[in-house]
């Protein structure tokens, strides 16, 4: 299997003539022919058994052709690619065989290929730090976080509704004066301030009191799921039936120990600066690595197809599908509580998507221009920790990934480090 003759046709497509030589085609329509004669009636033979040169004579020559091109396409046209110095991407692909027969075949195809790609001034990439320092507000602020999340529920009788308060109610939409599908509870526990409702209703909640009855009016977005309430006003009858706060506990030892392994608030403040100094660093580091990102993405020079980006979208989404899975939800059901169908969810996916490609495409060529490529060792490494990671056999692992593939994303992450290590802070 060769290439014959390799055109670029248009901006990440290109026009491939690829030969399969006699010998390959040939041991391929003997695979074919074996497995497609068991279900072969040939008058004079028992099932199974007429000699491959009787049924092509039955059916002609070229009976187990298809089946054997079919077989051969993927391994010749990824050597031919190869040959030619692409990498297609999965995309529409136009195959035509231009010839056929013992002495092998020829086809050609037309594929989509990864960018041509050029990356400058990536080293000494200018970040901002972010700050690291535990000062006593970042301190405080994670205390009352502490305390908002062991607060409880206190009803409130003497004054009206506060934004932050849960506000028990129950409520019924109209729109042109009729009542509407899913607009209407009873006893519901409304998180005043969370923006968990359409615009302008939890504010209208705020400076009522506990047993009064009354009419808000508001108006839902134009990009509302339900399109027959899309744009339009409605009126909300509401029934405030009980007013809650939240209650928070004093910091004290007492409270100290019942949230901690610590005795003294002295003892839970130095633990709690410890822990907050570790989160900061990862924060920081995770920020800096956001600033490389963005700044790879505007160096890099190319012009990449839309197919790799629509390829990466298909990618994450079917990562998020097993993690929906595992966490025992259908995809459908998810999209059916999010109130989106899955072109809206693909949307969503789409500036990340293209920012995951930019990205992995500055960084191969960094690794192509600095000679970065990971070892044998390294290689291994990756395998074992991925088979740690899916709780599976390293073997299997080396089944699933290949080598090269392995190699390369090992080299990506090496690229990545040599930007960050040359990266200066302003």
């Amino acid at each position: 299997m060769s290439l014959k003759s390799s055109n670029k046709v248009e901006t990440n497509r290109y026009e491939l003539i690829v030969e399969v030589d006699a010998d390959t085609f040939n041991s391929a329509i003997d695979r074919a022919y074996h497995k497609q004669v068991k279900k072969m009636n040939v008058p004079g033979f028992r099932k199974g058994k007429a000699p491959k040169a009787i049924v092509e004579k039955m059916y002609g020559e070229g009976v187990f052709y298809d089946d054997a091109m079919q077989e051969l396409y993927p391994d010749a046209l990824d050597n031919a690619a190869k040959e030619a110095g692409v990498r297609i991407v999965n995309d529409k692909m136009d195959l035509d065989v231009e010839s056929v027969g013992k002495d092998g075949f020829t086809f050609k195809a037309v594929v989509t290929v990864e960018p041509e790609v050029n990356i400058e001034n990536y080293e000494g990439i200018k970040v901002t730090p972010k700050s690291t320092e535990v000062t006593e507000d970042v301190l405080n602020e994670e205390i009352e976080k502490i305390r908002d999340r062991n607060s409880r529920l206190v009803a409130v009788e003497d004054r009206a509704v506060q934004d932050g308060d849960i506000a028990v109610i129950d409520f019924e939409g109209f729109v042109d004066g009729e009542a509407f599908d899913g607009g209407k509870a009873e006893n519901y526990n409304l998180s005043v301030g969370s923006n968990s409702f359409i615009p302008g209703f939890e504010e209208q909640i705020i400076g009522h009191n506990t047993g009064e009855e009354f009419t808000i009016t508001v108006n839902f977005p134009e990009d509302y799921q339900a399109e027959e309430l899309a744009g339009k006003e409605s009126q909300f009858k509401i029934n405030l039936h009980e007013i809650k706060a939240k209650e928070l506990p004093e910091v004290d030892d007492e409270f100290v120990q019942d949230v901690s392994e610590k005795e003294t608030v002295a003892e839970y403040k130095e633990m709690l600066k410890e822990d907050v100094a570790d989160r900061l660093e990862n924060e920081a580091r995770e920020d800096e690595e956001n600033q490389i990102v963005t700044k790879l993405t505007e160096l890099l020079q190319a012009e990449v197809p839309e197919a790799m980006y629509e390829n990466k979208v298909t990618d994450m989404l079917r990562e998020f599908d097993m993690r929906l899975r595992s966490q025992g939800m259908e995809m459908e059901t998810y999209l059916q509580y999010m109130g989106m169908d899955i072109d809206a969810l693909r949307a969503a996916y789409k500036p990340q998507a293209e920012q995951r490609v930019k990205v992995r495409l500055a960084l191969e060529k960094i690794a192509e221009k600095e000679g970065i490529v990971a070892d044998d060792t390294e290689v291994e490494e990756e395998y074992n920790k991925l088979a740690e990671q899916y709780g599976m056999p390293v073997e299997k692992v080396k089944e699933l990934i290949a080598k090269d593939d392995l190699a390369k994303d090992v080299a990506v992450e090496k690229a990545m480090e040599f930007v960050k290590e040359s990266a200066i802070a302003e």
